[in-house]
């Protein structure tokens, strides 16, 4: 089992940065991609950045050029720096954990964003 704890969330103006953070406990051995989803109220989750053991990334592409994910193997944290936030990008954000087989292996609570004036 692997847990995950997210911060950083809050309320941003338009144009405003934030940078969301997850920590991963448990099995962190077993952890191959970690990544961020976001849910908007009345909308499915969807995938906002991932990123491997290696360091390899994919972005959405509502996010691509704003967003930027990486990654602390040695502190088992994954980040979300967000840059340029719109109030589009409100919504719960997720950190994901997946194995080498591409399991999921855990989901953070979750951690609201709020880009409003």
């Amino acid at each position: 089992q692997v847990q995950l704890v997210e911060s950083g969330g809050g309320l941003v103006q338009p144009g405003g940065s934030l940078r969301l953070s997850c920590a991963a406990s448990g099995s962190t051995f077993s952890i191959n991609a970690m990544g961020w989803y976001r849910q908007a109220p009345g909308k499915e989750r969807e995938v906002v950045a991932v990123i491997s053991s290696g360091g390899s990334t994919h972005y959405a592409n509502s996010v691509k050029g704003r967003f930027t994910i990486s990654r602390d193997n040695a502190k088992n944290t994954v980040y979300l720096q967000m840059n340029s936030l719109a109030p589009e990008d409100t919504a719960v954000y997720y950190c994901n954990a997946r194995s080498y087989t591409n399991d999921v292996l855990g989901w953070g609570q979750g951690t609201q964003v709020t880009v409003s004036s």
